[in-house]
């Protein structure tokens, strides 16, 4: 019996070394998976700076996330996110409910390309077998709101890369704008209506892009006025 106790005694002692070690590197290995995945399912090169998933705190934090075009696309830099800090509710996402407490999302630029062929890089990601899989998995989720969201976007970059004449930008200029209780999806588009709305006056090339009709988003009444408690101002929310 004495041989059982002490091979006990190693796998007990083997199985805290690795708890240990998957705490102090769990944040390296999950930015590893993440990467790895995101390769796997778009096809696109991706580096991650910062991967942080709280052990005893419900927060997710990602920083200096770069995701590069596939080579149909000419390679080019798709998206380049400073910052995506997410804290949730536990307990409602038990119960299989998205309630986000506070989101910091930093968009610095996204280029969206059309390539030779006539097709966008957004739609070919949309159109992927993995991304509507992954959209079919949303669907499970109950969105239960956004608290505070803290949305910080810059430049949004048109490359056409069969007629270079249509290439173009738009500057968002949003800066730490707080939004609070975005509650629905009417609220979210509602939000997003209203920065391209005041973003209308800094589009460098008109006839690449320009701001979609009043009436072909749902708005609520949180993004019909200033007043509105979705539409806070501009300031960073601090936790």
């Amino acid at each position: 019996m004495k041989w059982l106790f002490k091979w006990c005694y190693r796998l007990i002692l083997l199985l805290v070394v690795a708890i240990i070690a998957l705490v102090l590197f769990k944040d390296a290995i999950m930015k590893a998976v993440v990467e790895q995945r995101i390769r796997a399912r778009t096809g696109m090169d991706v580096k991650i700076g910062r991967f942080s998933v709280g052990i005893f705190s419900p927060v997710v934090t990602i920083e200096k996330l770069k995701l590069y075009n596939r080579p149909e696309f000419g390679g080019t830099p798709f998206i380049d996110m400073p910052e995506l800090h997410v804290e949730y509710d536990r307990a409602a996402l038990r119960q299989r409910k998205l309630h986000i407490t506070l989101m910091r999302f930093s968009l610095a630029e996204l280029t969206v390309v059309k390539n030779e062929a006539g097709q966008t890089n957004l739609v070919s990601l949309m159109a992927e077998p993995d991304a509507t899989e992954a959209r079919k998995h949303a669907r499970d989720l109950e969105f239960a709101g956004i608290d505070v969201l803290n949305l910080s976007l810059g430049r949004v970059r048109f490359l056409d890369l069969k007629d270079a004449r249509q290439n173009g930008a738009l500057d968002l200029g949003v800066k730490n704008q707080v939004f609070r209780n975005v509650n629905s999806e009417g609220d979210v588009f509602g939000v997003l209506l209203m920065i391209w709305v005041r973003s209308g006056d800094r589009v460098s090339n008109a006839q690449t892009v320009s701001p979609p009709a009043t009436h072909s988003l749902p708005l609520t009444n949180q993004a019909r006025g200033a007043k509105s408690p979705a539409a806070a101002s501009a300031r960073p929310a601090k936790r």
